[in-house]
């Protein structure tokens, strides 16, 4: 396997690691978010983790495609995550680290389709575009609704 071959792998697996704490982190929003916005937010955040959950299985089977084995545990994906966010308390609060959070991927996402393109994998980079189209609309949502 050539070194950029195992760039663009260490890439996927890095972008799932962080879809799957994005994942936990919404879904615990989705847990705990009160508030006169709770039904909005408590459907918006069911809506993101359903996503996030759907494309991790999406990533990972990229991942064995490229002749990879997916990390297979809890603790291999969040030592691929990077920082856990702070707990959050508030409605707003939630909503902000959400934002920062969309955005860190959002930038491991184009690195990541920077990485497949210079291997020629069209179809990683093509998943990684869909996925960061999905990111930035939800940025730019969360961010209208928290002005």
């Amino acid at each position: 396997m050539t070194t950029k071959v195992q760039s663009n792998i260490n890439s996927l697996k890095t972008i799932l690691g962080e879809t799957f704490r994005l994942y936990v982190q919404t879904h615990g929003y989705h847990w705990n978010v009160e508030g006169p916005e709770f039904r909005q937010l408590h459907t918006l955040f069911e809506e993101h983790y359903t996503n996030l959950w759907g494309a991790l299985d999406e990533i990972a089977e990229r991942i064995r495609v490229q002749g990879a084995y997916a990390p297979g545990s809890v603790a291999e994906l969040m030592a691929l995550a990077g920082a856990e966010a702070e707990p959050a308390q508030s409605a707003a609060d939630m909503i902000d680290k959400l934002i920062s959070a969309h955005e860190a991927i959002a930038d491991s996402i184009r690195a990541g389709i920077e990485t497949a393109g210079e291997v020629g994998d069209e179809v990683s980079a093509g998943l990684l575009t869909d996925r960061l189209e999905w990111h930035e609309k939800e940025l730019w949502m969360m961010k209208a609704s928290s002005r």
